[in-house]
């Protein structure tokens, strides 16, 4: 597969004049090279890093939970499809739209369903992870409302999975948010006690968007099969990074998103198992369309872009997750090294390595990531990184709020470096120093004073 358009845009897109003649000749050599790795596109990657020679660099991307860049083969598939096949997939009449259709439904069968070992039936396209969460959630629970009128999520869901439920307890229904114990795993023994015979819906992350813990899901979906209740996963962390499948693991409904796998935004998915079948009340009426699941017209090419990023996730996936562990563990251990009272959040082995949440004891998060003003990263959940309050999700596994607000979310993606990585880490390791001394809290531990003994009073 040759470099196409989509690529040489990607390129020409980040230097003003908008000409071939503008670009350094080191990145023409590889547009002709088949692309079969992601390393091949590495090094001119770390060209676009600068929007021209002379501006000022752009910051490293470190925040892959928040969002992926587009993958150029994804851009390359898309492209097509936005200018010359502009047909409306569900026009039956004439080309057009048996074109757009036929690309439509190809996305759904050989790249989504099979990412996911699903019945391409059973595939249902939508706008992203939180459209899919929300048809999930209260789509089941309002159907079966007549007999079954309780819900079960846990405490360290992404925030519209809480808020769903938060809109059905406001409808009468009765929901449980189960804590988490203090690794962010979900105690097996606790959901099978709180399932009832109202029960409808069991609602569990699988991989968490901000400490990365990987939840027993197989185990869990086995539990609601043999209690007969449904079993919904948002899956938005984990579809493309680590193998799934919906049989081995009873899932009944599950949400993907499109720019978590380094494909578009705007495009996700809600599966929905046919057999034995889910039946939701949809929340968008109109023309019928995705088994009148989901009114209205799918976007072409934003369901190819999102067919191929499954595509590519599919044939890359042990090799990227192999790297992103590498790319992981050296960032780790060169900060945890170097630094002392640093603590990983979360589960150390039930988690997706491409996810790193540290907490920097005596460092206030949000000054660390004003220092760290050249390097793209956050202190949480993008959803709600306009809240000054600490994440929710590091409360809810026990996390101090001092060491709550001094967290910070490392993302490592497919495009990630190892110069990148070691950056990040050097310069993470000099800002925590220079802050720490400037910190009277850190002075005080170094003396060895018990901070929590402490008595403090507000003047």
């Amino acid at each position: 597969m040759e470099f196409g358009s989509g690529f040489k845009y990607c390129i020409i897109h980040q230097f003003s004049s908008g000409s071939l003649e503008s670009i350094p000749a080191v990145l023409g050599q590889f547009w002709n090279r088949q692309l079969t790795r992601p390393q091949r596109i590495r090094t001119v990657g770390r060209k676009l890093i600068k929007k021209h020679e002379q501006d000022e660099p752009r910051p490293l991307y470190m925040d892959f939970q928040a969002t992926t860049p587009m993958d150029p083969r994804v851009l390359d598939a898309m492209l097509p499809y936005q200018v010359n096949y502009y047909g409306n997939p569900h026009s039956r009449t004439h080309a057009y739209g048996w074109e757009s259709e036929s690309a439509m439904e190809t996305a759904r069968k050989q790249q989504v369903a099979d990412l996911i070992g699903a019945d391409p039936r059973e595939i249902i396209f939508t706008s992203g992870a939180t459209e899919s969460n929300n048809m999930a959630i209260k789509g089941v629970a309002r159907f079966y409302k007549a007999k079954k009128r309780h819900v079960i999520t846990t405490q360290t869901e992404h925030k519209c999975v809480l808020d769903s439920c938060r809109i059905l307890e406001s409808e009468g229904f009765d929901v449980t948010y189960l804590p988490v114990q203090n690794s962010g795993l979900l105690d097996l023994e606790l959901l099978e006690a709180s399932i009832r015979t109202d029960t409808s819906l069991v609602s569990v992350m699988t991989v968490n968007n901000e400490i990365g813990v990987k939840q027993p899901i197989k185990e869990i979906g086995q539990i609601c099969r043999s209690k007969g209740v449904f079993f919904h996963t948002d899956a938005a962390q984990a579809v493309g990074k680590i193998p799934i499948s919906i049989s081995d693991w009873k899932i009944d409904l599950m949400s993907i998103s499109g720019h978590k796998i380094y494909g578009p935004k705007g495009v996700g998915a809600l599966y929905v198992r046919r057999r034995p079948r889910v039946r939701l009340e949809p929340i968008q009426n109109g023309g019928g369309q995705e088994r009148g699941l989901r009114s209205g017209t799918v976007p072409t090419p934003l369901a190819v872009g999102l067919g191929a990023a499954c595509s590519i996730a599919q044939e890359e996936m042990e090799y990227d997750h192999q790297r992103v562990s590498m790319l992981a563990n050296r960032l780790v251990q060169k900060v945890m090294s170097e630094i002392p009272d640093v603590i990983m959040n979360g589960d150390p082995e039930q988690r997706y390595p491409g996810c790193i949440n540290l907490s920097f004891a005596y460092v206030e998060g949000e000054s660390l990531l004003m220092a760290l003003k050249d390097v793209a990263l956050s202190s949480g959940s993008a959803c709600t990184s306009a809240s000054l309050e600490p994440s929710y999700v590091l409360r809810a596994i026990g996390a101090d709020e001092d060491l709550a607000h001094s967290s910070i979310r490392f993302g490592i993606g497919r495009f990630t470096t190892e110069e990148e990585v070691d950056y990040t880490a050097e310069k993470c390791i000099e800002q925590v120093h220079r802050l720490r001394e400037m910190s009277p809290l850190w002075e005080m531990s170094q003396e060895g004073i018990d901070l929590k003994s402490i008595n403090w009073t507000q003047h």
